[in-house]
């Protein structure tokens, strides 16, 4: 099976790659912000810790998303790889 990219294909593909990457990479720039705020609010107020209780739960959150997008950005070639596979043994009849 040929699997030469036109660069349409190529540029597409570039673009959904960088767009996969800036938004898990703004995704934890703002937990970063937002938790340092929720941290300097919890201990300018004083009393129990509660700034941990977003920070472990949007933590979670945010490493669902890393995983989700590494997983995403080496996909493509497991993809294209199941595809060859697949259509070989179309064409062999099973």
């Amino acid at each position: 099976m040929n699997t030469t990219l036109t660069e349409d294909q190529i540029l597409r593909r570039a673009k959904r790659r960088v767009g996969l990457k800036t938004g898990f990479m703004t995704h934890a720039l703002v937990y970063v912000l937002v938790n340092l705020g929720l941290f300097g609010i919890n201990l300018f107020n004083g009393g129990q810790r509660w700034h941990l209780f977003p920070l472990l739960g949007w933590g979670l959150g945010l490493a669902i998303h890393g995983v989700v997008t590494f997983i995403a950005l080496r996909g493509d070639d497991y993809r294209e790889r199941m595809l060859a596979a697949e259509v070989e043994r179309v064409r062999r009849g099973g």
